[in-house]
């Protein structure tokens, strides 16, 4: 049984930061690509960032590109995000997921989900 674990979430000032993290419960952890998505209310769910099995290769949303930092520790089997220079625009529920393979950017790609957790940015 797969099991995916958010948290960190929280109410941040514009251009503040925080850290998410995703623990994983899934054998063989280091092939699995995991990813971060966020859904804002009224909005689908859009890709944020995701990295190889290896942890080698990182991709991102041109939103997040260079305020964002995907991680993973595969000794822990976790995954975080690392968010700076917040903006109310980033203000979402973020959800960790994997799927097996090469990173892909779109969320039906992927097979597992954790619950998410709400990052709100105030202006």
């Amino acid at each position: 049984q797969v099991q995916l674990i958010e948290s960190g979430g929280g109410l941040v000032q514009a251009g503040g930061s925080l850290r998410l993290s995703c623990s994983a419960s899934i054998r063989a952890f280091s092939i699995y690509t995991m990813g971060w998505f966020r859904q804002a209310p009224g909005k689908e769910r859009e890709f944020v960032a995701a990295i190889n099995g290896g942890g080698g290769s990182t991709y991102y949303a041109d939103s997040v590109k260079g305020r964002f930092t995907i991680s993973r520790n595969n000794a822990e089997n976790t995954v975080n995000l690392q968010m700076n220079s917040l903006k109310p625009e980033d203000t979402a529920v973020y959800y960790c997921a994997a799927k097996v393979g090469f990173p892909k950017m779109y969320a039906h790609d992927y097979n597992y989900w954790g619950q998410g957790t709400q990052v709100t940015v105030s202006s």
